[in-house]
């Protein structure tokens, strides 16, 4: 029981875990609501909309939109000396939000773009500054394919590593301004708005009332819609969590079942003493299975101990790794719901419970002139 409670915790820790992280992530990088030209255009450059819609107003007055800020995007091939590579130049402005960057730089700085001096710098990943064998100072040329083509010479300010390699692989920041001039565009165009919430369990409601409130003009989307192939592979996550603790809770009340008949058949003649003294078969089967209870909240203390143990030590120390190309992180990330641990002990020790009633039901079948005269 311990040992099958320790598994139970060890999985949803590990799963709340990998989905707290990985949404953080894809969140970091388009936000919890996009919002964009209502078009077929289905590239990675937007139609441009206005920088101050009519909505704009009510939308930043909502108590569970924390912020909102403009975006635009370009694609183009940067080059460094011999080598190049496709990138997306996501334009934002001095206001945007870098916190999700704040612990993902691993050289360099990020761009400060209220400083008119900073304006043609560009913020990397990992991988691309190591294919392109660039670094914080250096310049690298991006050439946009259009007619006629044009070209811009950024300075790198920083490198960011964030695990989602295929945003990695992809995106690059720069100062919005950068990509209106590339665009045409005057100050007041931007490519979209990202929404960020103040409570993510919210995003759908939210995102319901962000699209009443942007009309049909606008496309508004859901990061989850975004994005669907990461959320899908997250809920199977989940599915698998939910066959594990099954599985688990099977085997422990198998295991429950095997103890309390050992108990009965240990106790024979003490069931026949006590029928034969006027005990029902009712009162008798509770007495076993208040024997039997206790095994089971012994094994799920213990099982909570090893089980939050194991997931403490993963927390600190990060002691088993995982490759960040197929995972998207470095370490088997942890997560500590109370309500979800709360409805799993509960959950596990009401099954343990009714699995026992099973098998008390032997105890009516046993007769005390046969067990005592036995005796």
């Amino acid at each position: 029981i311990a040992l099958g409670m320790a598994v139970m915790i060890v999985s949803i820790l590990v799963v709340t875990g990998f989905r707290k992280q990985i949404t953080d992530k894809v969140i970091g990088f388009g936000s919890h609501i996009q919002i964009s030209s209502f078009d077929n255009n289905y590239s990675y450059e937007e139609t441009p909309i206005s920088a101050s819609p009519s909505f704009l107003n009510d939308l930043t007055k909502d108590p569970d939109i924390r912020g909102i800020h403009p975006f635009a995007s370009k694609a183009g091939i940067i080059k460094a000396e011999e080598d190049i590579e496709g990138i997306i130049l996501k334009g934002v402005d001095q206001n945007y939000d870098w916190s999700f960057f704040d612990n993902k730089i691993i050289s360099g700085n990020l761009p400060d773009f209220s400083d008119s001096t900073q304006k043609l710098n560009i913020l990397i990943s990992a991988g691309m500054a190591s294919r392109l064998r660039l670094d914080t100072g250096k310049a690298a040329i991006v050439y946009f394919i259009e007619q006629p083509p044009r070209i811009r010479k950024f300075i790198i300010c920083g490198i960011y590593e964030t695990g989602l390699e295929e945003f990695d692989k992809l995106y690059a920041y720069c100062d919005i301004n950068v990509i209106r001039k590339l665009n045409s565009w005057n100050d007041t165009l931007v490519g979209g708005f990202e929404v960020s919430l103040t409570n993510p369990d919210h995003l759908e409601k939210v995102t319901d009332k962000v699209y009443m409130a942007a009309g049909y003009e606008y496309n508004t989307l859901s990061i989850r819609e975004l994005y669907p192939q990461i959320f899908h592979w997250l809920d199977l996550q989940d599915i698998n969590v939910y066959i594990i603790l099954g599985l688990i809770i099977l085997v422990s009340g198998i295991s429950m079942i095997s103890i309390l008949m050992i108990i009965i058949l240990d106790n024979t003649t003490t069931i026949g003493v006590l029928k034969a003294l006027g005990s029902t078969n009712r009162s008798v089967r509770m007495i076993f299975i208040r024997v039997a209870l206790p095994i089971v909240l012994y094994g799920m203390i213990i099982g909570n101990i090893l089980g939050l143990g194991i997931g403490f030590l993963q927390a600190q120390f990060g002691l088993i790794k995982l490759p960040v190309e197929s995972y998207y992180v470095s370490e088997v990330p942890v997560q500590f719901p109370p309500a979800a641990l709360l409805v799993l002990n509960l959950a596990t020790l009401v099954c343990c419970a009714a699995i026992l009633i099973g098998p008390s039901a032997v105890i009516s079948r046993i007769r005390p002139s046969r067990v005592i005269k036995f005796d």
